[in-house]
């Protein structure tokens, strides 16, 4: 995914706020000077580092409080200045002047942000609740702002260059979004609402990793863990050490429902165990236990949306996004639910065929389901991912697969880096040069998975593109692979391939951004368009030529032979009844906490969820959604409320544009070019809908992703066709 809090911190809280400031006094204030005990603190000055990365060596924990604190008094100086100026409002004064302050600021919460996510600890922990309604708050100085708002709709864009008019009618967009035309009554209701929203968010994250942390499971004899590799076995050893329980072994917790090891773990009591500690990881009862919080936000972002004259959050969310309204998103949902769900009912037949075949004696549950598919697919495509995970070590992966395939399509090249500081050891840096040459940015990976990091991978930058200011992207992909015990290669499965290639479609998007100003730069678009650049580097992964380079066995080096190749490539669209199932359920859950109109439609948070999931015919048991709600992150600690549909709506864009490039060819430097020309480049400084037919030549067509998944076929497959085409005639995709 896209950590959209990277522009700024408080970006992700929705234009939260608490303050309480009069904009309608027509007052300046002096930028106020530093006092001697900033004089060392790293966040006062660009740093020297190449394209001003992080001074990982420098930066401390206690430099963050100070440079909050003088970085908000000098921003909020810049803004009152900016709205109460008597000059003439133009776009030099009035934009460009709010587009380039809070330098400081900024400069310090875009590390904060990223290492709060990848790297925290309780000092940052305390720091983050204590500051989200601040940072809320200068939010609000810039958008509820009267007088900055009537400067905004004052502005005489008619001479202005397509990208500066475009950085003008954002702004506007963003102004009207926040509130900006409401009464000043309203204001002050909004600015309550968000100012509590900012602190539960916060505190949502913050439990949901105690969560995680304290929700694994511990075994006391290793006999329980029968069916796991001896690294797996040696890595949640050495765990159970980290963890003080020296001798026993500790399964630990993904943010996801369903856990890697579930698909080789032999003994069902344990599989039943560790999907049980996944899924009530957050209901305990206990003081990690995100119910409360959620059910708080859930109404507040009702009641806010309604104060700013919309009927439902999801409503007041949707304006600035590609699908424009939640009936659209809805209806695109729909249209993949159905043979989802289908295709879901004939994998779990396959799969109890098989449990009974076996004298299981027992009706397969969502804790067996990966085990027997595993099984299942071994049987028929002859495929055991144990046989595949020799090939895919996580370094050659990335060097020989995933930078060779940027290599080939896009012509770029990296370089190793060892000179720059990181913050913390795992972490490793490239630097990124163009096809002509030229550095483009520096790119740092966090591969494995810690006790003080986020579920989940994401991309995020620590420096923003921009030719106004200067500078060059610096750009990190974080992960959350086991890391394997000394000395051991790290052996990944093809899902975690996938989500390699995946993380590095953001980077790519990032590393192209290619516009004056970073507010419209890079992977500042809308939720629904950030996915699709990560979503169709995925396809790279299988390319032959590709796949051939970095698919080599760990000890001998040899390549994967080519019948297991063409296994891996028989059972792409195996499992897709379930894989799409647990996401579309997760989006429809989504869409359905945020689309109530009435507080009295919202019950406490297993029953919301059981009624909204059979309201829309995910009752298959065996199939739980990709997030239950108590540990849904996207959208209760992050950027993603009643935007989790994104990954689906991108996809959609993702697998026509795939279609259009394999039927031009290709792998081909012409057609990366053309997708770095049209899509990667642009930022959201264009008509993204515009800028995908200008790639494509038409709008997008959801065939080819329903044909993706297996849902649909050319010749065969009459039934998955006919449910397709039913669904297909309710959604106009021309708005898409």
């Amino acid at each position: 995914m896209k950590n959209i809090a990277s522009l700024f911190l408080f970006s992700t809280l929705a234009f939260t706020s608490c303050s309480t400031m009069k904009t309608t006094e027509q007052q300046t204030q002096e930028i106020p000077a530093p006092d001697a005990s900033l004089a060392t603190n790293p966040f006062m000055k660009k740093s020297t580092l190449q394209y001003q990365a992080p001074e990982f060596d420098k930066i401390k924990d206690q430099h963050f409080k100070p440079a909050f604190d003088y970085g908000l008094k000098v921003y909020s100086a810049e803004i009152l200045n900016i709205a109460n100026q008597k000059d003439v409002p133009t776009f030099e004064n009035t934009v460009l002047a709010l587009e380039n302050s809070g330098e400081i600021f900024k400069r310090a919460a875009i590390v904060f942000s990223n290492l709060t996510g990848s790297n925290t600890n309780p000092t940052l922990q305390k720091l983050e609740e204590e500051y989200a309604p601040i940072f809320a708050a200068q939010e609000d100085k810039i958008f509820l702002n009267d007088n900055l708002y009537k400067r905004f709709k004052s502005i005489n864009t008619s001479g202005l260059d397509a990208e500066s008019k475009r950085l003008t009618e954002y702004y506007l967009q963003k102004f009207e979004i926040a509130g900006a035309a409401l009464s000043p009554a309203k204001k002050e209701e909004v600015k309550k609402v968000n100012a509590e929203l900012a602190t539960l968010s916060t505190q949502f994250s913050s439990k949901l990793l105690d969560a995680r942390k304290n929700g694994g499971v511990l075994i006391s004899d290793v006999k329980e863990l029968d069916g796991l590799s001896a690294d797996e076995i040696a890595a949640a050893a050495s765990d159970a050490n980290a963890a003080g329980q020296n001798g026993k072994y500790l399964l630990t917790l993904l943010n996801t429902t369903q856990q890697p090891l579930l698909q080789n773990l032999k003994n069902r009591a344990t599989r039943e165990k560790l999907f049980k500690a996944s899924w009530y990881r957050a209901e305990k009862g206990n003081e990690d236990d995100t119910r409360a919080i959620l059910e708080k936000q859930a109404r507040l972002r009702l009641q806010k949306a309604q104060l700013l004259g919309k009927k439902s959050f999801a409503e007041w969310k949707l304006q600035d996004q590609m699908a424009e309204t939640p009936e659209n998103a809805l209806n695109l949902l729909a249209q993949l639910a159905a043979p989802a769900v289908e295709t879901a009912k004939r994998e779990k037949a396959e799969i109890q065929e098989l449990i009974d075949a076996q004298k299981g004696g027992f009706v397969v549950q969502p804790w067996d389901w990966n085990f027997y598919s595993e099984q299942v697919r071994k049987a028929k495509y002859d495929l055991d991912e144990n046989e595949i995970k020799p090939y895919f070590e996580v370094q050659t992966v990335l060097e020989k697969g995933v930078f060779f395939a940027a290599e080939k399509f896009y012509g770029i090249k990296f370089k190793k880096r060892k000179d720059l500081p990181v913050y913390h050891p795992d972490v490793v840096t490239y630097e990124v040069f163009d096809r002509d040459g030229k550095s483009l940015a520096i790119y740092y990976l966090d591969f494995y998975t810690r006790d003080n990091k986020n579920g989940g991978a994401w991309m995020s930058n620590f420096v923003e593109q921009s030719h106004q200011l200067g500078q060059k992207p610096v750009i990190v992909n974080v992960f959350n692979y086991q890391k394997p015990a000394e000395g051991k290669p790290s052996l990944i499965s093809y899902d975690d391939v996938s989500t390699m290639f995946h993380e590095f479609g953001h980077t790519l998007h990032g590393l192209f951004a290619n516009q004056k100003y970073i507010s419209i730069s890079g992977t500042n678009t809308p939720r629904d368009f950030v996915e699709f650049p990560s979503q169709i580097n995925e396809f790279f992964a299988l390319e032959p030529a590709v796949l051939k380079n970095y698919a080599l066995h760990y000890q001998t080096k040899k390549p994967m032979p080519q019948t297991l190749v063409d296994k891996i490539k028989k059972a792409a669209a195996f499992n897709q009844g379930y894989s799409t199932t647990e996401l579309v359920s997760a989006a429809t859950l989504d869409m359905m906490w945020h689309s109530v109109t009435n507080e009295s439609q919202l019950k406490p948070t297993l029953e919301f969820e059981k009624n909204a999931l059979n309201k829309y015919g995910f009752t298959l048991e065996a199939v739980p959604p990709r997030y239950h709600s108590p540990y849904f992150a996207h959208i209760w600690g992050g950027g993603y409320s009643a935007g989790y549909y994104a990954y689906m709506w991108s996809d959609l864009l993702n697998a026509a544009a795939w279609d259009y490039i394999v039927k031009n060819g290709g792998m081909t430097r012409a057609n990366g070019d053309r997708f770095r020309e049209y899509i990667l480049s642009v930022g959201n400084s264009v008509d993204l809908n515009k800028a995908f037919k200008d790639f494509t030549g038409k709008d997008p067509d959801i065939k080819p992703l329903l044909r993706n998944k297996g849902f649909i076929a050319d010749v065969d497959g009459k039934v998955e066709m006919k449910i397709a085409e039913n669904s297909i005639k309710k959604h106009d995709l021309k708005k898409n």
